[in-house]
């Protein structure tokens, strides 16, 4: 197997061979190459895959459950969002992340946990993603139920706006704690924010139908042709992880991370930082970059 130095040494004797014939596409290349990554492809469709799953397991319990709670109950539906969030968290987590959200990819980014190049492309897999799954339940459950999922305020637009920004801080900060503090326990991350899915969500959910995800939203409204309100899940879902990231960014503390609990082994996310930062030193020794 090739090492990382070897693989880092070619990739920079590529781009001085392309410099030399053709100074115009050595830029491009270098662009791609520092802000899409190899691997970014699999990134984007496990990104694809996860929502696609979330949504699909979210807004088809949650149209059962509204046609007849005999099929499937209100706590049954916030029970198996979260645990599809805990699911998808560690199948693809140590890959992609596991955002499945945009306003999540945004806060991130907010906090300089995410680079902002990979934004737009890591929110247009998720709305893919969600609005496949939301076509594929109007295909298996229209016409009997026509709404498949769709989020709209049981009260007022401010009411629901509220709810939104608030369940969704908690979910943002509780994901804050465990994926970007090297002092949290990482390998908890799943269990911690699928439960923190499941209890706001069923708190939420008589007033505002408990989305915390544009995606979410944005999928079942398309498929379902049901835009009522729907400004209430891009903004507050955005607002309310943005405060989440950013309260837990300020409270959190910045000594020396601690000694993991068990040496030997480290969570999916500390690889992940020590792969990023591989990557980055890789970057910053190409010649094009002088």
């Amino acid at each position: 197997m090739e090492s990382e130095g070897g693989n880092c040494s070619k990739s920079i004797k590529q781009n001085e061979s392309v410099l030399k014939e053709d100074p115009k596409s050595a830029y491009l290349l270098i662009f791609l190459q520092k802000y899409y990554r190899s691997g970014f492809l699999k990134k984007v469709i496990a990104e694809i895959i996860a929502t696609y799953l979330l949504v699909f397991v979210t807004c088809g319990a949650s149209a059962l459950s509204g046609s007849d709670e005999h099929k499937v109950s209100k706590l049954g539906a916030s029970v198996a969002g979260g645990l599809i969030v805990t699911v998808m968290i560690y199948a693809v987590g140590h890959i992609s992340g596991a955002h499945m959200n945009p306003a999540v990819t945004f806060a991130f980014a907010a906090v300089r946990h995410f680079p902002w190049t990979q934004v737009p492309v890591y929110a247009a897999a998720q709305v893919t993603g969600a609005i496949s799954a939301a076509f594929t339940l109007r295909v298996l459950l229209h016409p009997v139920i026509k709404h498949v999922g769709t989020t709209t305020p049981s009260g007022s637009d401010i009411q629901a706006l509220i709810m939104e920004i608030v369940v969704t801080f908690s979910m943002m900060f509780i994901t804050s704690a465990v994926a970007t503090d090297t002092k949290a326990i990482g390998e908890l991350a799943g269990i911690a924010v699928g439960s923190a899915v499941c209890i706001t969500s069923i708190l939420a959910g008589p007033v505002s139908g408990g989305s915390m995800n544009p995606a979410r939203t944005i999928g079942p409204a398309m498929a379902s042709n049901d835009y009522r309100a729907i400004w209430v899940y891009i903004i507050g879902p955005v607002c309310g992880t943005l405060l989440g990231a950013w309260s837990y960014n300020f409270i959190k503390v910045n000594d020396k991370p601690v000694q993991a609990i068990a040496p030997g082994h480290s969570s999916f996310k500390l690889r992940r930082m020590k792969s990023n930062h591989d990557e980055e030193q890789c970057v910053n020794k190409d010649p094009l970059n002088d």
